[in-house]
């Protein structure tokens, strides 16, 4: 099945949906793009404090 053709099968099936479905499948990809922004910000956060690490460690063997 190629991709176009999965993309028409999940439209059509979306436009089946009723008002309470459609309120539930929103609210769930709503939460999947929370939790990805919430796991892109911990990737952002981990590097700055392995950069700062880096400097400091780079600074106490300045000092040795």
């Amino acid at each position: 099945m190629t991709t176009a053709s999965q993309k028409k099968e999940i439209v059509e099936s979306l436009n089946d949906l009723d008002a309470v479905q459609s309120e539930k499948v929103l609210e769930f990809i709503r939460t999947l793009h929370e939790s990805r922004q919430g796991v892109a910000k911990q990737e952002i956060g981990r590097r700055k404090v392995m950069k700062e690490i880096n400097q400091a460690l780079t600074q106490a063997r300045l000092w040795v």
